[in-house]
């Protein structure tokens, strides 16, 4: 993944120098470049671990083609759109990437502060940790068909990374949420990405997708410019080495046999907690449970941001993650600088926010 806005990046590594911070962020998706920026303006520089080679999480690595119309301010704009922003926005700040890393180990020491350390062998020693790992090492929910994951990767893709490597291809999309009903009418339009042939397939007539997405989707198969069928994978056909057709399983109980180039899977994601469900967090439902003033978990000094927290009344939106954010920057201040007071400044106004964002004081007449 190509960024136009560059990021500080750090290997680290066992024989590397242990790195003491103020703050440590877990995950690098939109909540997580945000609370870079929300530290940032009380002058706080972050370490940003993620598992991915690349920020933007959810996103870059499920729909980085796919639109988004519910960030403020911002009519339109796609995961990777959201992610360069957000990447700008935080350049003042210095982060530093320590990307295609795990967090494995978090310990609280005798002075309040946390050992932290990866997969690779990163060490941190830091005064507070900032979980905005989303769903936690989320993995896609396959499909169960003996031997036909030796296509993953090549024929079989449990998500999009470039449109354009679908072009021109017969396609057979399986899923009834809003990931396949998206992909099925981007690959249906005219463009660049437009396949040779489009064929969605559900276990039932009924979706949990937006309705508009579904009635143009039978908009296109009245038109027979698409097909849609119920049924289920149960078996495949192999020719060369390479995936030919699968067998399709109708709610009829006769199977057919559907040709094709390339199958695309959107079961959704199952969400993996990981290492974090031994970090003596309080969990509920394999989410963290914080309190709603500072987005605190259950070990002071934690704080968990975005998809991974629940709490009454949590929806699951980038904007709320952006909200937790701001209060979990002040709420760790007391761990990062307990005798400085902390003051709440606004971005227009405050020559000392401008000084750290390094932009211009604006002169008001």
């Amino acid at each position: 993944m190509q960024f136009q806005t560059p990021f500080q990046t750090h290997a680290g590594g066992p024989d590397a120098p242990v790195i003491e911070t103020d703050a440590v962020i877990i995950g690098a998706g939109p909540v997580g470049l945000f609370q870079v920026f929300e530290l940032g303006l009380l002058e706080v520089k972050a370490h940003v671990i993620d598992s991915l080679a690349y920020p933007g999480g959810q996103p870059i690595e499920l729909y980085p083609d796919k639109p988004i119309y519910d960030i403020p301010a911002v009519p339109v704009c796609t995961g990777l759109e959201l992610t360069e922003s957000l990447l700008k926005q935080i350049e003042p700040f210095g982060a530093t990437f320590h990307l295609g890393q795990t967090v494995t180990v978090v310990h609280k020491r005798e002075d309040g502060r946390f050992d932290v350390e990866t997969d690779k062998g990163t060490r941190f020693i830091t005064k507070t940790i900032f979980i905005a790992a989303g769903v936690g090492a989320f993995e896609p929910r396959t499909l169960k068909v003996d031997g036909l994951d030796k296509f993953t990767g090549t024929q079989l893709h449990y998500r999009v990374k470039n449109p354009a490597d679908f072009a021109g291809k017969n396609l057979l999309i399986v899923g009834g949420g809003d990931s396949a009903l998206d992909w099925t009418l981007n690959f249906t339009s005219e463009g660049p990405n437009k396949a040779e042939s489009v064929i969605l397939m559900h276990r039932r007539d009924g979706f949990k997708a937006a309705p508009a997405s579904v009635a143009k989707m039978r908009e296109l198969c009245d038109a027979y410019e698409m097909q849609f069928m119920v049924g289920q994978v149960t078996d495949f056909e192999e020719k060369d080495g390479k995936l030919a057709a699968v067998k399709v399983t109708g709610g009829d109980g006769v199977t057919r046999v559907v040709p094709l180039d390339v199958l695309l899977v959107f079961f959704g994601l199952s969400p993996k907690l990981g290492p974090i469900a031994d970090w003596g967090l309080d969990i509920e439902r394999k989410q963290l449970v914080v309190d709603t003033e500072k987005f605190s978990t259950s070990v002071p000094g934690i704080f968990a941001v975005g998809d991974i927290n629940t709490y009454p009344g949590k929806k699951k939106l980038i904007l709320s993650g952006f909200h937790e954010c701001a209060l979990a920057a002040f709420g760790a201040m007391p761990f990062i600088n307990p005798d400085k007071k902390v003051h709440l400044q606004y971005t227009t106004t405050s020559p000392k926010l401008h000084k750290v964002l390094g932009v211009e004081s604006p002169v008001f007449d």
